[in-house]
């Protein structure tokens, strides 16, 4: 495989699961299949992982980092500033994968990848090679 299509593949596919994290937690994936299903699930578990939180701040947290990764989810898909989006991607599953780690163990963030889904994701940020992404037809028509 070339470095274009690993590039485009870790784009979709980080992008696709910020977008899917996003529809569980707004109760858009049938219920048997999610892992919240609900925001106020999804709330709680995010008190759950950031006991260092006050309670009251649990809310905005949930709310920012939802925004985060639509942005995050749609830039990538579409290939918008990829380079800085993954990055921030990156930084933001490393904080879910420590969040997680401090609050129930390692285990938790091996088990869903989120160290795996940072690496890719601080991985793509360093590929500079342009494949079907919206930064090409901007640069070019400067």
């Amino acid at each position: 495989m070339n470095s274009r299509v690993i590039k485009l593949f870790l784009r979709i596919t980080i992008g696709v699961g910020f977008l899917s994290a996003v529809a569980d937690r707004l109760g858009l994936w049938p219920a048997e299949i999610s892992a919240w299903g609900n925001w106020e699930n999804f709330l709680g578990y995010t008190k759950s992982i950031n006991a260092i939180i006050p309670e009251i701040l649990i809310p905005t947290v949930g709310v920012m980092v939802t925004i985060a990764e639509v942005l995050f989810g749609i830039c990538l898909i579409i290939g918008l500033k990829t380079e800085l989006t993954a990055k921030l991607s990156g930084y933001l599953m490393i904080i879910f994968a420590l969040a997680i780690t401090f609050s129930s163990g390692i285990k938790g963030a091996f088990d869903y990848s989120v160290f795996a889904a940072s690496a890719g994701a601080f991985g793509l940020s360093i590929m500079k090679n342009k494949y079907l992404e919206l930064d090409m037809l901007i640069t070019r028509k400067k």
